[in-house]
């Protein structure tokens, strides 16, 4: 069964938590054991059921009504399984969503309708990271409908604000899709609501669903194997990931960048047994004709007649979520690599999608920027390949911001 990711957005406060252990009790993707030790923590605290007891892990996140560490919860539909990544502030969302753990095309928003709560800054600046990073089709939940009576007006104002921010920072009508619910109540989570018969559209899990067809990894030939390092102390044996394209043994004339030597390929193995072949996805271990002498930490393997360019200066948008001083890094598939220079060339308001005035960042805003590095790096532009076009910034030793190479 494939397993579709989910990345789920909203500010603290909007439901997330909820809305998932609800969809986990309603597709029986969860024991009643943990249904049962979410109904004793409830009566605990002195609460109703509190569905969102069945995904949080620690009392003080029971106790404190908040989600505090990243949860990952599994949910089966229609043969087919989402694992939803619910992620509480912005750097843990930043980083989750660099770890390269998965393809994720599909983002889930959920938005508060309660009016006290509604559209705030941090709901677009989740908005702007999710399609900074490639991700093209969005749902939006409009949740807690059961506490504004389930009216239309509530649905449909934060539905027309919500438009014209996605549409200005570049979301595609046809993949974004918007939905009323009550996470607690259950409506509109798999089946349609009657208490909303306004809504003539699919309920959110159909939503996910008719989303998850799409996959945005690169099956075209175009072979890009990040590589590890060498196994069991043998420096013709190396593992990789591949990221790009598929290899198969026997593969002659592969390059690895910026190594700058040619191999050809003896000996797959994959998941510990040896194969003829293996494709994007797949984490392998690749027998060599000839010995890597040096660490091929975040070298690339690929094809002889199309391989990414070593470059020092690399053209990118990052998304800074701390001041930028001293010494500047980025991390690039499992190496550091020193930044000896930044200009920036533009910012970017994330919560209006417009463009600032000034060349000095500001925290949680964009930058457009040039970076020149003190060795090379095998990059391609985000667009062509994710895995060889996105860093993690770093000044000092403290995370700094998220880029993705132009």
């Amino acid at each position: 069964m494939k397993v579709h990711s989910i990345t789920l957005l909203g500010h603290k406060d909007h439901g997330k938590s909820t809305l998932i252990g609800n969809l986990l009790m309603l597709t029986n993707s969860v024991t009643q054991t943990r249904i049962k030790e979410a109904e004793t923590y409830s009566k605990k605290l002195h609460k109703n059921f509190e569905p969102a007891f069945i995904l949080d892990s620690f009392f003080a996140e029971r106790a404190g009504g908040l989600t505090i560490d990243i949860t990952r919860a599994e949910i089966s539909y229609k043969g087919t399984a989402f694992s939803f990544i619910d992620v509480p502030g912005h750097e843990e969302l930043i980083k989750n969503m660099i770890s390269g753990a998965s393809y994720a095309s599909i983002a889930l928003l959920l938005v508060s309708a309660q009016k006290d709560e509604g559209i705030r800054d941090q709901t677009k600046r989740h908005l702007f990271i999710a399609k900074m990073m490639g991700i093209d089709r969005l749902v939006i939940a409009v949740n807690k409908m059961d506490t504004v009576g389930y009216a239309k007006g509530s649905f449909e104002s934060i539905k027309k604000e919500l438009t014209s921010f996605i549409t200005k920072i570049g979301f595609e009508a046809d993949n974004v899709s918007f939905v009323p619910v009550s996470a607690y109540a259950g409506d509109n989570l798999v089946k349609k609501s009657t208490s909303m018969r306004w809504y003539k559209g699919r309920p959110l899990l159909e939503l996910l669903y008719k989303y998850s067809g799409y996959d945005s990894a690169k099956d075209d030939g175009a072979l890009r194997i990040v590589l590890q390092g060498i196994l069991n102390g043998r420096k013709d044996l190396v593992a990789g990931r591949i990221v790009r394209g598929h290899i198969k043994v026997g593969e002659k004339g592969t390059c690895i960048i910026p190594l700058d030597i040619n191999v050809s390929v003896k000996g797959i193995l994959a998941g510990g047994k040896r194969v003829r072949s293996a494709r994007v996805g797949d984490g392998v271990a690749l027998e060599l004709d000839r010995e890597v002498t040096k660490d091929p930490r975040g070298a690339i393997l690929c094809g002889e007649s199309y391989c990414p360019i070593a470059r020092r200066s690399i053209n990118a948008r990052i998304f800074v979520t701390r001041r930028l001083g001293g010494k500047l890094s980025v991390r690039f598939n499992g190496i550091e690599v020193a930044c000896t220079s930044i200009k920036i060339g533009s910012q970017i308001d994330t919560t209006t999608g417009e463009q600032m005035e000034g060349k000095k960042a500001q925290v949680l805003n964009a930058i457009d920027a040039e970076l020149v590095l003190d060795r090379k790096i095998p990059a391609e532009s985000f667009m062509e390949t994710r895995e060889l076009g996105r860093f993690t910034l770093y000044s000092g030793k403290e995370f700094a911001g998220i880029g993705i190479i132009r």
